[in-house]
């Protein structure tokens, strides 16, 4: 039995979440995320070689 949600069961969701968690809270969640997919960005970058380096080798 395959595991479906709609929009209606979505909107439950997201209203419970902002019952317990509050909206300022809600929004601290969102710029923790936005800070954490930047910084694995930023690691990922660094560990590529930069196209100077690839010149070198």
């Amino acid at each position: 039995m395959p595991f479906r949600l709609g929009i209606p069961e979505l909107l439950i969701i997201l209203l419970v979440v902002v019952l317990i968690f509050g909206v300022g809270r809600i929004k601290e969640i969102g710029t923790a995320i936005r800070e954490f997919r930047r910084a694995l960005k930023d690691d990922d970058d660094k560990d590529k070689p930069k196209p100077e380096e690839e010149e070198k080798s």
